[in-house]
C-alpha cells in the first residue's frame, strides 16, 4: 500500500514571507492565516501550530506585526495579527530578496 505524499517542506526562511504576504490582506488570527496559505497554496503548503506561531512571536518581537486579542467567527477568544509599517518594509525587502534567489535558481537549473 503506498505512503500518503507527505507534504513538501517549506524552504528555510520563507516562512516569515508568507506570514507577512498573508497579513498584507488584513488582520488575521492564527488559524485564519494557516488556512489562507493552505487554500492560496491549492493544498500544498500546509503550515503546523508547532511552526507558525513561534514566527508570530518573532515577527511580533521585530515590531513586523501586533497582536490585540478579539472574538474568531466560532465566538472563540483569538489573537489577531496585523501588519505594521516596518512589516510592510520587511515583505518588500524579504519578497525583493526571494526573487532574486528563485532567479539565481532558475538560471542553475535550465543551465546546460
Amino acid at each position: 500500500m503506498p505512503r500518503a505524499a507527505k507534504p513538501p517542506e517549506l524552504l528555510p526562511g520563507t516562512l516569515d514571507l508568507l506570514v507577512l504576504r498573508a497579513l498584507q490582506s488584513g488582520s488575521m488570527h492564527g488559524y485564519g492565516i494557516a488556512e489562507r496559505l493552505r487554500q492560496v497554496s491549492k493544498d500544498v503548503l500546509q503550515v503546523g501550530e508547532s511552526s507558525l506561531y513561534p514566527a508570530l512571536q518573532r515577527l511580533l518581537l521585530d515590531g513586523y506585526v501586533r497582536a490585540e486579542w478579539g472574538v474568531s467567527d466560532n465566538n472563540r477568544r483569538a489573537r489577531y495579527y496585523t501588519l505594521t509599517a516596518a512589516g510592510r518594509k520587511q515583505l518588500a525587502a524579504e519578497h525583493e530578496a526571494f526573487e532574486r534567489m528563485i532567479g539565481a535558481i532558475h538560471a542553475v537549473l535550465r543551465f546546460a
